[in-house]
């Protein structure tokens, strides 16, 4: 189901409250759920030897969040530049954090040797020659191709960018040996929301494959592998959750014969972001208009600036109307925001209580991939964060942004370059 009822018993009956000391719209996440869902994620796979999460910073890159992580134990799982320095502001070190950019340039890679490093996540067997300074440790990303079959998210691992090819695998790891490499890991994506648990036991299953083959050309024992994110959450109110259960014990069984084979065995690191806070979070927003022509509209004071999901993905985010959480879903509504774009809407003909101007809308499980794919188009600027706190109080832990901020680009020291003329 979305959005736990332990989340509604504290925030409803104060939700009102809130849009009058902040105003609407924001994101609030609920720092119980986090918590416990990280708690229960550990003690799952306590009997896989060495099981680490690292946090996908880019589902809620928020260092409140980020601090809940880092508290609990956890990595963080690093795209870029600005999300290796979010971690890094939290604390993170070294291998507490795994860098896995793309297309990644030369300022990049100096940026993650500084302030005592990062695991380095190569994705391109090209780049073995690019990193200025090569570590000691290395991982690489690896893509299955036609082995695999992804999903609608995701997208065919055939056609995805991400990774090493099948037959690239032996060369990039020889090669980083020849580059002065003495420890090695190895990762792989290949789902995401997915909600069959038997997807990511495979894909533990496919990197430990990959670990005994490179074992056997090269010598290389493995100190870890990373079987990435994907753990997918019920969005909506008929699915079934991921049998997170399941998938941990069938995980440990598979670590537990590689062990007794090899008589040793690499750790486990997974990177889940949506499963973290995904549930955790959604999105406030009051009624502001409505709107009868060929549909009938309730237009919101959010817009998809605060949460493009439905709009990139046709994705479904339950909503409730406070105070008529029981009251019978007698209309069909199209919940939109003010954006010049048609798609600039959280739910389509969706049946929902009656809407009148001044109701405030939950929209649930925004926790991940939503404030955080915020953009500024039509000058419509990203929505406030707030953090439920485990003694009930509420705090402000990003601010809206502002014109000012908007126009802060525009701000700069002039310079213009004349490029000199070609002769002939």
């Amino acid at each position: 189901m979305p959005m736990s009822q332990s989340f509604k018993d504290r925030l409803f009956p104060i939700t009102e409250q809130l849009v009058e000391h902040y105003g609407s719209p924001f994101h609030i996440y609920d720092e119980v759920g986090i918590r416990e869902t990280g708690e229960n994620l550990k003690k799952l796979f306590s009997g896989v030897e060495g099981f680490r999460e690292y946090y996908a910073v880019k589902a809620l890159p928020n260092p409140s969040i980020l601090q809940l992580m880092f508290d609990m134990g956890f990595g963080f799982d690093c795209s870029s530049i600005g999300e290796l320095q979010l971690s890094r502001q939290v604390g993170a070190r070294g291998e507490e954090i795994m860098f896995t950019s793309n297309n990644t340039d030369q300022t990049e890679f100096r940026i993650a040797e500084e302030e005592g490093g990062c695991v380095l996540n190569l994705d391109d067997i090209s780049l073995i020659e690019k990193v200025p300074v090569f570590p000691e440790l290395i991982c690489f990303r690896y893509n299955p191709g036609p082995r695999r079959t992804g999903n609608v998210i995701i997208g065919n691992p055939v056609e995805a960018k991400y990774g090493l090819s099948h037959e690239q695998v032996i060369d990039a790891y020889r090669l980083a040996q020849q580059r002065g490499a003495k420890r090695f890991g190895l990762h792989t994506m290949v789902a995401s929301n997915e909600l069959d648990y038997t997807y990511m036991v495979e894909t533990a299953k496919m990197v430990l494959e990959i670990a005994e083959l490179v074992e056997s050309e090269l010598g290389i024992k493995f100190e870890f592998v990373n079987i990435g994110g994907g753990v997918g959450i019920p969005y909506e109110p008929d699915q079934e959750a991921l049998d997170i259960d399941s998938m941990a014990a069938e995980i440990e069984t598979l670590f537990s014969a590689f062990r007794e084979k090899h008589n040793y065995v690499p750790r486990m690191y997974m990177e889940s972001g949506r499963f973290m806070t995904g549930p955790h979070g959604c999105l406030v927003t009051s009624a502001i208009n409505h709107k009868n022509i060929y549909r009938n509209y309730i237009g919101v004071d959010a817009c998809m600036s605060a949460l493009m999901r439905p709009a990139l993905y046709g994705a479904y985010h339950h909503i409730d109307v406070i105070g008529k959480e029981a009251a019978a879903k007698d209309q069909i509504y199209d919940v939109a925001g003010s954006l010049c774009e048609n798609n600039d809407k959280f739910a389509v003909q969706r049946e929902l209580p009656k809407i009148d101007e001044g109701d405030i809308l939950v929209i649930h499980d925004t926790g991940a991939h939503g404030h955080a794919m915020g953009f500024q188009y039509n000058a419509k600027l990203r929505s406030k964060e707030l953090l439920l706190r485990a003694d009930g109080s509420v705090e402000l832990i990003r601010r809206e942004e502002t014109l000012d901020d908007y126009f802060a680009t525009l701000t700069f020291t002039e310079d213009q370059f004349s490029p000199k003329q070609s002769k002939g």
